[in-house]
């Protein structure tokens, strides 16, 4: 049985929500055992996963809900608005165990008990490579920039429980002084880096980017072969959520009646639908030889000539 998109969001959004809510209970004891910074920070990264996965879940849920009076072009961005939230509070974590860290590297502390710590790092690790597989699964479905947001914080998981495991073996069982502070300055750059990458797509779709060249250049292979379509020009395209938008304008001639280029267009529009699902387009007709003043200068010409030019 085919699962609807937004129906797919949301039970990812619930998964990492009952992920998060078992490994803070695990690491916060863990952290009263063994006393480490690495595995401190590992606690606060999953305390800000489990806000993140609720506002990632409030997120697709406002997101599925149809176009309203007061939304005409549904609620899509709130994807994008969960994930900059998701960004903010990664941030905040890298910023804080950064902070840690350098407080325990120079009071010295050292750590105690590895073999709990390092036990509830290897469950960490297994409960998330889980998680991950379901998320791929989602996003190659959906698209859904809230739950690739999270997806890349989890990944950046499994990289920090694995810190832990080496700041805690080489601190207790290595006898290397200051290495647990030195992994969570470690954990910290790299929370940083995730921050960065995941607030990229986000703000692309807020923006309301063009899509990528491969995905735009496809599309208008698949409109070329309507050999109805003439000219195609001012082309635009954009995605909010899981939802994508196009607009176009088409020549048609201008002896053509209104029932018959309704007709075309209706085909047209059905075909490249089929192809590209949970698309919203918009095609406006021009008769064959008028010239438009183009609302954007960079979207004029044919777009079918631009297929022939060498890459």
């Amino acid at each position: 049985m085919k699962v609807p998109t937004p129906s797919l969001n949301i039970r990812a959004a619930l998964a990492s929500i009952a992920v998060a809510l078992l490994l803070l209970g695990m690491k916060a004891w863990a952290v009263w055992s063994t006393g480490s910074t690495a595995m401190l920070g590992s606690l606060a990264d999953t305390a800000l996963d489990l806000v993140a996965s609720l506002a990632t879940l409030a997120g697709v849920w406002i997101a599925a809900q149809p176009a309203d009076e007061d939304h005409r072009f549904g609620h899509g961005k709130a994807e994008a608005l969960a994930a900059m939230f998701q960004v903010v509070l990664i941030s905040i974590s890298a910023v804080g165990l950064a902070v840690r860290a350098v407080q325990q590297w120079i009071a010295g502390g050292r750590t105690s008990e590895a073999q709990d710590g390092i036990a509830v790092s290897v469950i960490a690790m297994a409960a998330t490579l889980a998680l991950i597989a379901y998320q791929r699964f989602v996003i190659a479905r959906t698209g859904s920039i809230a739950i690739t947001a999270d997806h890349v914080h989890y990944q950046s998981d499994l990289l920090l429980n694995l810190a832990v495991i080496a700041a805690l073996a080489l601190d207790q069982y290595g006898g290397v002084a200051g290495a647990d502070p030195v992994f969570a300055l470690g954990i910290a750059a790299w929370l940083g880096w995730g921050a960065w990458r995941a607030s990229q797509a986000a703000i692309e779709q807020l923006m309301d980017r063009e899509w990528p060249e491969d995905k735009r250049q496809r599309f208008v292979e698949l409109a070329a072969r309507h050999p109805e379509l003439e000219h195609l020009h001012d082309l635009r395209t954009r995605t909010s959520g899981h939802r994508d938008f196009v607009q176009f304008h088409v020549d048609l001639p201008g002896t053509m009646s209104v029932a018959e280029s309704h007709a075309i267009i209706d085909r047209v529009e059905h075909e490249l639908c089929r192809h590209f699902p949970n698309l919203e387009l918009l095609i406006h007709i021009d008769p064959a030889g008028h010239v438009d003043e183009p609302d954007n200068p960079l979207a004029e010409g044919n777009e079918f000539d631009k297929l022939e030019e060498p890459q």
